[in-house]
């Protein structure tokens, strides 16, 4: 029976969303997430020029500095936005994050010394931070059961489209502006484009149901699911605000208290640890080394300046076209985990293949090609395979109440997964040189374990669905009574069959 009574019955007088233009709009965020990442890479060498040549006389430790504050920033970004996500909203958070990837953006573009640099690069880590953090929990939200995979996926399509456009646009300056002084800041400077198209479109985006739901203003969410929903039939509706509306007051009844309380249940806090560790280590694939230092690692190779930011855009093409055929080919086709574990194999082999090659053969031209390709082939299983799925499974697994702050913490870790990366990987590598990618390797065994032993599998299940099974699966004695009876009074007669793999949880 229904804990809860809709309010209105008749037809919302509001026109209807198309929720891929809703979901457009929002991943503008994780297109300047991407631009902004990707950027630095091409900047580089220029920055690393004396005064007198334009550039701000970088050294191997400022580089570290100036690529590694931005996602330090990230860092922090993450936790702020998730706060602010759950306090004051989804579509406000988005226009915040908005502000501030226009204001780090003009920021490094004209800064005049290292130090403006990195505090303005920290601001647009904040931004970073926030629409990684709020914009695949955004469109999960958004989206219907069916559809959700598909929809959040694209918010890491946009983060390698943003890179490819990074990418390419640094090789176009560089080339046709081989001797300017300004070619740094002109490249810096395209980065308030995404961001100018995410601050005016947040002024249209729609405000999650969910969200609505969770803070009590019902018909709004009633309103929203209207516009967002393709079905003109209301009852279709009203069945899905009292589905999620019971769910909500099941769970606050059962797990009243403060966030510090709600995360001291065994199992909010079993599948929180789960979600930060698979955020952190997602980045200790060390994938943003290639990302942010793909041209010094080519020019250490033997290969030239302008050649190796030109070569670039090949890796920003393998990461667009993996995530395309890892999200429209083959997330409607696979589970989440066998693909997930796919990709971590792919990477350990293809990072273990750049450090023979670097390692072993004489700088030549053929050096040089093969470390591309291995880079390449690496890029290909990480995005396929293993970005695709990390930032949906961060999505879909965090409990509604504490949904965005977790989201924050688990960001928070990936970020400074990636700092450690982006701060040590300049002088790991001049020391080492391609033995810094078997560390990686290493570290990446280490993440198949983990991934193997104890990622759930989400295919299939909506957000509610989800969040009864992990409550029963992970509670203590105590608390599976508590789940045992939310789940007898939520339960709604079920049509298709469970989802293998969700048995193996915890396995």
């Amino acid at each position: 029976m229904s804990t809860s009574t809709p309010t209105r019955t008749s037809t919302p007088n509001v026109k209807k969303k198309n929720i891929n233009g809703v979901v457009a709009i929002a991943t503008l965020g994780a297109l300047a997430f991407g631009f902004d990442t990707g950027v630095i890479s091409g900047a580089i060498p220029f920055l690393e020029l004396p005064f007198s040549d334009g550039g701000l006389a970088l050294d191997k430790t400022q580089v570290g500095l100036v690529t590694s504050s931005l996602v330090l920033g990230a860092a922090f970004g993450g936790l702020l936005s998730g706060k602010m996500a759950d306090s004051v909203g989804r579509k406000k958070t988005l226009l915040a994050v908005a502000s501030l990837f226009v204001l780090g953006a003009l920021g490094t573009s004209f800064a005049p010394n290292v130090t403006v640099m990195v505090i303005f690069r920290i601001v647009l880590g904040l931004a970073v931070g926030g629409a990684s953090a709020t914009v695949p929990v955004f469109i999960c939200e958004l989206a219907p059961t069916d559809r959700r995979g598909k929809l959040v996926a694209r918010n890491e399509l946009l983060i390698v489209t943003g890179q490819l456009l990074a990418y390419s646009t640094n090789a176009t300056i560089a080339t046709a502006l081989p001797n300017d002084h300004h070619t740094w800041r002109y490249m810096l400077l395209l980065c308030t484009l995404p961001a100018a198209g995410l601050f005016v479109g947040s002024f249209f985006l729609i405000e999650s149901p969910r969200w609505l739901i969770d803070h009590g203003r019902d018909n709004e969410a009633k309103v929203a699911l209207w516009q967002l929903r393709e079905t003109t039939d209301m009852r279709q509706i009203e069945q899905e605000y009292t589905d999620i509306k019971d769910h909500s007051q099941a769970m606050r009844a059962a797990t009243s208290g403060s966030f510090s309380e709600y995360m001291r249940t065994d199992w909010v806090r079993k599948i929180s640890i789960i979600g930060i560790l698979l955020a952190f280590l997602s980045q200790m694939t060390g994938v943003n080394s290639v990302m942010y230092y793909a041209p010094s690692i080519l020019i250490d190779t033997g290969l030239g300046t302008r050649a190796s930011i030109v070569a670039t855009i090949g890796n920003g093409v393998v990461s667009v076209a993996a995530v395309a055929i890892g999200s429209m080919v083959l997330l409607p086709r696979m589970r989440r985990r066998p693909m997930l574990l796919t990709g971590q194999v792919g990477v350990t082999v293809a990072l273990t293949m750049i450090g023979i090659v670097f390692t072993f053969l004489p700088e030549s031209a053929l050096r040089s090609y093969l470390v591309l390709a291995f880079m390449m082939t690496f890029l290909f299983f990480m995005q396929c395979f293993v970005a695709v799925i990390f930032w949906l499974m961060l999505a879909e697994i965090f409990p509604l109440r504490v949904r965005g702050k977790v989201m924050g913490m688990a960001v928070f870790a990936n970020w400074m997964a990636n700092f450690i990366v982006a701060l040590l990987f300049p002088p790991l590598q001049a020391a080492l040189h391609g033995k810094t990618f078997f560390v990686f390797a290493v570290i990446n065994l280490v993440t198949i374990f983990f991934y193997w032993k104890f990622i759930p599998e989400t295919k299939g299940k909506s957000l509610e669905e989800l969040e009864s099974y992990f409550q029963r699966e992970y509670s203590t004695n105590s608390e599976a009574t508590d789940a045992s009876s939310i789940r007898r009074a939520t339960q709604k007669p079920r049509h298709n069959a469970p989802e293998a793999g969700l048995e193996a949880f915890g396995r």
